[in-house]
């Protein structure tokens, strides 16, 4: 499949939520648009997580483009894309990598977010980009990450620096980029140990790796990712508050966008932080990771609303 299939597949959940709700609005004559419609319109677009601040803006487009007027489905979901495509704009680059010498990601997230497995989608997607790749088991404190880490590695034929258990990841941190310099790597992917938003000494430890790795690299880490499950819908953006305060967070990978009908936290992450999301996850082979585009995003989102004629029986 190309680019654009990869993402409709992956947002089926949600485009089929959308779908559904959306259609149910309308018959062949099309729809006044009056206050019962925009609860309605309103109702349908938080179950998709979009957050507050996103429905609000949604529908405040649509009453002042529309009430009073009787429009059809087609008119509808042109507003709503037009909309949220000025809502999602960012930075179309998703990684920022350094001039000359190693660029360094460190990567950190909540126990159960998809933390590993999205580092070897990630060293997969630059290793096909002609990039060397070198990984850093900063989770030292669970012995499987760093297995399953390794255990990437060798599929992926990429150097990984690992540390004694127990051992303090910023150690880890440091080394693997002493190594990455040494050896003329591309870019350097550290691990970090899965926790959660309000274990406050184990954030701070963020703040320690980051300062573990600029020892070695003026200006490192050049991008630090939160990986969040998308599956967990508005919580996610608890956890990117929180993160993007302890470790400086540039940017959001967002896993599992394949497995839910709630999507649309993307929206409310970029409306409410500011962060742009780098990368999505559409699924469990190594290259189901895809850069993230806003435009393409939201195209996919609305691509099955209109797929089928709307009838007078709807």
């Amino acid at each position: 499949m190309g680019f654009f299939d990869r993402l409709k597949q992956g947002l089926k959940k949600t485009g089929s939520l959308l779908k559904t709700d959306v259609r149910d609005l309308f018959k062949s004559e099309g729809r006044l648009i009056d206050e019962a419609f925009l609860e309605e319109i309103r109702a349908i677009l938080f179950k998709t997580d979009m957050g507050y601040d996103a429905v609000e803006a949604l529908v405040g487009e649509i009453a002042v483009k529309m009430r009073g007027r009787v429009v059809h489905i087609e008119e509808l979901v042109d507003v709503l894309k037009v909309k949220l495509k000025e809502l999602m704009a960012q930075p179309e680059s998703p990684i920022e990598f350094a001039p000359s010498g190693p660029t360094a990601v460190m990567v950190c997230g909540v126990n159960g977010a998809g933390k590993t497995t999205s580092i070897a989608k990630l060293a997969n997607l630059f290793k096909s980009q002609g990039k060397s790749v070198l990984l850093g088991a900063g989770d030292t404190f669970r012995a499987a990450a760093v297995e399953q880490l390794t255990i990437w590695s060798d599929r992926l034929g990429a150097p990984i620096v690992t540390g004694s258990p127990k051992a303090h990841p910023a150690s880890v941190a440091y080394r693997a980029v002493e190594q990455a310099l040494d050896q003329e790597i591309d870019v350097c992917v550290v691990d970090t140990a899965g926790r959660l938003q309000t274990q406050t000494d184990l954030m701070a430890e963020l703040t320690k790796i980051r300062a573990s790795m600029a020892k070695q690299i003026e200006g490192a880490p050049h991008e630090v990712l939160l990986v969040l499950d998308a599956t967990t819908g508005q919580n996610g953006v608890s956890q990117a508050s929180k993160f993007a305060e302890a470790a400086g967070c540039t940017g959001i990978v967002l896993a599992k966008l394949d497995g839910t009908a709630k999507g649309g936290v993307v929206v409310a992450i970029r409306q409410q932080f500011g962060l742009p999301v780098k990368y999505v996850g559409l699924g469990e082979g190594i290259d189901d990771l895809e850069p993230f585009v806003p435009d393409a995003f939201v195209d996919a989102l609305f691509a099955d609303v209109l797929s089928d004629p709307v009838t007078a029986t709807n």
